[in-house]
């Protein structure tokens, strides 16, 4: 559900964020992030983490957090 979310936001927003996955069995550098559930999503504004959202959530959830 929620690569399809993120996927269509994506889209939506292009050319204004940048999305990117990251696969915590394959990637070495998960662990520097504090991953410790399944999906956690990541918010960065000027290279500095904004805010975190862990779970599955609606899609207007997580277009405020971008929008804010």
């Amino acid at each position: 559900m929620i690569p399809l979310i993120v996927g269509q936001l994506a889209k939506d927003f292009t050319g204004k964020f940048k999305f990117y996955k990251i696969n915590t069995h394959e990637s070495p550098n998960s662990n520097h992030f504090g991953i410790h559930s399944v999906p956690t999503m990541f918010i960065f504004q000027d290279g500095e983490k904004k805010d975190s959202i862990i779970g599955t959530v609606p899609r207007e959830t997580l277009e405020r957090f971008l929008v804010e």
